[in-house]
């Protein structure tokens, strides 16, 4: 499978993978009674009442709003990978999902007039599992699915010249390394020194 070059790409796709774990989590959590507020909902109370928030229109604007920080985080998770390498993905997807969760939970329940905001221990940690689910599986999807080129650090600067190659460079040193140049036995170089001998 052709991986993807461009980071923006990849935090888009990584990002709508995350994203499925999160609303999977919380359909599943809200199916057997343990979060008392959806994701969605959730977020479209930051801008619409409570009765607007629970419409379809509401869930449609929450979950727009979701994904939009879930793309967000996942650009954060490709930087990340991109200066600390692509190792140890477990803790590093649980890391990242917290700190992106805890954020995206903390900004609704700080909006004075968003009134679906959950205020119970279960559906926040509903919520916080969700964050885990989405950071392990934007992290894998980010490291697996993106190009090795894509994770190069950037250079710090434009004035010095970088001290370490690209992996594209590297690439091209290696092939230029393996490549055999052929060697023709019947061909004399030294041709256009050779003076024809006299036949008499």
């Amino acid at each position: 499978m052709e991986k993807i070059k461009d980071r923006n790409t990849l935090s888009i796709v990584s990002g709508i993978i995350g994203l499925a774990g999160i609303l999977a989590v919380d359909a599943a959590s809200r199916s057997v009674g343990i979060s008392k507020r959806s994701y969605k909902v959730a977020a479209a109370g930051m801008f619409v009442s409570k009765r607007e928030a629970q419409s379809y229109r509401g869930r449609a604007l929450g979950l727009i709003m979701t994904s939009a920080v879930s793309i967000l985080g996942a650009k954060y998770i490709v930087n990340d990978l991109s200066k600390n390498g692509r190792d140890k993905l477990i803790p590093k997807g649980i890391l990242a999902g917290i700190g992106i969760g805890a954020i995206a939970t903390a900004i609704p329940n700080v909006v004075p007039q968003n009134s679906v905001k959950p205020k119970d221990a279960s559906s926040n940690l509903s919520y916080v599992f969700s964050n885990i689910v989405y950071g392990l599986l934007a992290t894998f999807s980010a490291a697996k699915l993106g190009h090795d080129s894509v994770f190069d650090t950037p250079p710090q600067n434009d004035y010095l010249k970088p001290t370490e190659q690209t992996s594209e460079q590297m690439k091209l040193t290696t092939v230029s390394r393996n490549t055999v140049q052929p060697i023709y036995s019947d061909v004399n170089f030294n041709a256009t020194n050779t003076v024809p001998m006299n036949p008499s």
